[in-house]
Order: C-alpha cells, then structure tokens, then sequence
C-alpha cells in the first residue's frame, strides 16, 4: 500500500487504528518527494528535519488518545503564506533571504490540528501569473504530462497534491489561482468566500481578491481541510465572524431539488470543444443526481478581465511598496544614495511580471486617471456582483468550465501576456464578487489532460457548492485516477 497515494479521510482510520504511525507516513511522502521530485519540481523548500519532529509528536498525541482532525497528515503550503522559522519566497528574489518570525493563522490551524509541513511549494512570483512560469525558483510541471504547465499562481501547490508529494495542500487564490492548477491538474480546489478565511500572514497582491483555500484529492478531503481553516480572526479586518458550519455534513448522495444555473456567458466564443463536452457531460450526471438544471445569464461577465487587470494591480501597487530593501528580503548596498538603493532592490528583486503589473497599477490610481480607471473598474465590480445577486435568487449554485482550455505547453504563452490574462476569464468574477469557487475534475482531453467543473455559489454557501461536487465525484470515474510519473 502506498500510503502516500491516499487522501486525509482514508489515512485518519488507519491512523485512528494504528495501522500506521505519522512517522512512517511521513517518510513514505518524503521518499516520494525524493523519487519524483526532479521532474514535478513543485517545492522551492523542503522542511524534512522539522517534518519529521513534528511527525514523531503527532505519534506521541495519537498514541494518548489525542491530536486533532489532521494529526499525523502530511501537508504542503503554498509560499505565499509565512511560515515561523521556514523561509518564506513568494516566488520572487526580493524576498529569498526572508524567515518570518510567525505563522500565518491558516498555518497556526494546520499545526493546532496535528498537522505535519513537509515543504513550501513553488508559484507565481507574489502570485501574478496563470502558469506559475513567473517563479524565480523554476517552473513546475503537471505531473500527468511535464512538458505542460500545472496552472498558476497555486502551481507547486496543485502539482505536489497531484503527484503524491502530500496529502492535501494550501493554495491562496486572487483571480483563480486554486481553481486553476487545480483544474490543471485534476484535483480538487476551494476559493472559500472572501472573509471565510483569515488573510494573516499571507503576503498580500491583491487585499480586496485574495483568499486562503485548499487543494486536495477528493472532496471530502476539502470538506475537512476547510472545517480546520475556516474561523474568525482578530487579526485580520477582513475577517466575517460568523459560524463556522460542519462542512462535512454537507457530503450528502443525492441533488433532488437543488436548482444549478448554466451561465450561458461561460460557454461562448473560445472555449475548447473538449473542455465544453466534459462539462456538459458532467451537467448530465448532476441532472441524474436530481438537480434541476436551468440557463441563466451574468451579462457583465464580459468586462470582468479588464476590472480585475485594473483593480488588482492597483493593489498590488500598493502592496508591494513595503519590498524597498529597508525591514526585510534582499537589498543592493552598492548605491549611490537611499532613493537609489530603493530603485536598484526594486529593479533587481521583482522579476518582469511583477515590475508590469505595478506600473499598470501605478498609472491606474495616479492623478488624472482615477477617475477614468480605478473608479470605472470598482463600478464594473458592482455590477458583476449584482449578476450573482440575481442568479442566486432562483438558483443554488452555478456551474460551468473552470477555463477555456486544458494546459498548454510550458513557454507556449508566455511572451503573450494578455493571452495568458484571458486564461482566468472564467474564474475572476467570483473573486471580484467574493463568493465562493470550487473546482472538480469532470474529465480528460484526448491528449490525456485532465479538465475540471467550477461550482460557484453565494456568499457563505461553501456547503452546497461541496455538496454538488461530492456527488459529481460520486457519479464520474476520476477519482482515485493518477498521473504516471
């Protein structure tokens, strides 16, 4: 039995019985990491002695009877997310050298539940990017075919769940960047409602669109990573406090009643004829389900790439001016003055993507140009939200594809930004909403890709957007299905 190939609810029984002890699971995931490591290249840090410490007092809580829902489970975090004591990248040169001195709240939890980290996972320099080809530290491959992108920015996230790496990971997603890679590689992926969530110790891109979730085998494995990070942090403003259900109890066979809206929007003009045929197929099986499946429309979808590509770099303009060479992360001493050392860091620490979307969002919030663009983006965002409003009063859920099209081919757009902008066409309304995404694999392309389902529901309706991707799981073959590395 390769333990490493099993998800978090099939090992807690045989954790629970001790069939098996966090120690050997552990080192069972970090030979697999050793065995295919060279050719996923999904971790920018390895965290093995820590790893391994932690997996030996999760034995020690398991055998008194104690330890939480994840205790003793192996798990990868994206680098976006600061880690106590465990260098922290984001991706990009300008912070190599950095080690937080704390935890973010999402990893606090994790450790609180028994959690063993067994590395930081490789992604989009600060997040910006839909291939995860802007990571200084190399460009991670799907493992069902390493000559394809594994989607981005949540790449190494998403490919170390795909291969086996972990058990189950955690992504943060501003425009798609979990349901993505998670389509990608034919895996699960949650982007919770904005506020679910706490933002703490996440480096921030975008503080209006990015949220912390998780990327896992099956969907019951999302249930129960979500039940640990979901709750009300005082640490962070953006944080809802409200009740956190059990997310689990949502995992029902069975749809009779339960309304899907199909946004006729999400099935236009350049959308793969393969990726159209796994959704609809899939349409079918919640329709077997005992859904009721209705056409609705969101006309504003159209404007939403070019809102987000105003409102999210004007953020990140902003975000990113702490990077100065000054409190933390790389500086270049071999300058002139301190405004020169500013300039020379800055020029040198962010790579190309990073350096294009702060000048967008410069130009978009300086004077004389608000007005016309920030402004005009932040009403377009208001009108997208009021699209959801109306499809969710006769609707449960929506469902449609997470992307155009399956991966492509490493280095196939990446010297055509705004191709590779379109990409997230499909999965940036729900940000600028805040509501929740969630994808689930459907099918395959005939080349052997995998293609995912994205589920969108209202605010805080987590529940039945699991509820309907359990019983697509149920009712398709995908599941248990692994790439050959």
């Amino acid at each position: 039995m390769d333990l490493y190939a099993l998800t978090i609810h099939e090992l807690q029984g045989l954790l629970a019985r001790k069939e098996v002890t966090p120690l050997d699971l552990t080192e069972a995931v970090f030979d697999r990491i050793e065995s295919v490591e060279d050719r996923v290249n999904a971790f920018i840090t390895l965290n093995k002695e820590q790893a391994l410490l932690q997996a030996a007092e999760a034995g020690r809580q398991l055998e008194m009877g104690e330890g939480g829902p994840l205790c003793g489970i192996p798990l990868s975090i994206k680098d976006v997310l600061c880690t106590k004591g465990l260098r922290t990248t984001a991706g990009s040169k300008i912070l190599e050298p950095f080690v937080p001195p704390y935890n973010a709240t999402v990893v606090e939890k994790l450790e609180q539940a028994g959690a063993v980290i067994v590395g930081k996972t490789s992604m989009d320099e600060f997040a910006m990017g839909s291939a995860n080809e802007n990571c200084v530290y190399g460009v991670p491959k799907n493992p069902w075919k390493p000559d394809f992108i594994c989607g981005g920015s949540s790449g190494g996230s998403a490919a170390s769940v795909a291969a086996d790496e972990c058990i189950a990971s955690l992504g943060s997603d501003t425009g798609g960047s979990i349901r993505q890679p998670a389509s990608h590689c034919g895996i699960v992926g949650l982007k919770p409602t904005y506020g679910r969530v706490s933002r703490f110790g996440l480096l921030a891109y975008a503080s209006s669109l990015d949220q912390v979730g998780p990327l896992t085998k099956d969907v019951t494995d999302c249930a129960l990573m979500l039940n640990v990070i979901s709750g009300y942090d005082r640490r962070d403003s953006t944080s809802v406090n409200c009740e956190v259900p059990d997310y689990c109890a949502s995992l029902i066979d069975g749809l009779e009643g339960m309304i899907i809206g199909i946004p006729q929007e999400y099935f236009g003009e350049g959308l793969d004829p393969e990726v159209e045929a796994a959704v609809k197929n899939a349409v079918e099986k919640l329709g077997d389900a005992g859904a009721i499946i209705r056409e609705v429309s969101l006309p504003h979808t159209e404007y939403g790439v070019a809102a987000y590509y105003i409102i999210a770099p004007a953020e990140a303009s902003s975000n990113l001016a702490r990077y100065d060479g000054v409190k933390y992360g790389m500086r270049v001493m071999e300058a002139d003055s301190l405004l020169d050392m500013y300039k020379r860091t800055r020029s040198q620490g962010f790579g190309d993507e990073v350096k294009r979307r702060i000048i967008m969002g410069t130009y978009a919030l300086s004077s004389g140009y608000y007005d016309a663009y920030y402004k005009k983006a932040s009403q377009v965002r208001t009108l997208i939200i009021e699209d959801y409003k109306k499809a969710f009063v006769d609707c449960d859920v929506l469902v449609s594809p997470v992307t155009p099209s399956p991966a492509w081919k490493i280095g196939e757009k990446s010297h055509d930004p705004l191709s590779m902008y379109l990409s997230d066409v499909l999965t940036i309304p729900a940000n600028l909403a805040g509501i929740p995404g969630l994808s689930v694999p459907c099918g395959f392309s005939s080349a052997g890709l995998p293609i995912g389902m994205q589920i969108q529901g209202a605010h805080f309706a987590e529940k039945k957007l699991l509820k309907v991707g359990y019983n697509l799981e149920k009712r398709l073959d995908i599941v248990g299905k692994k790439p050959s590395l």
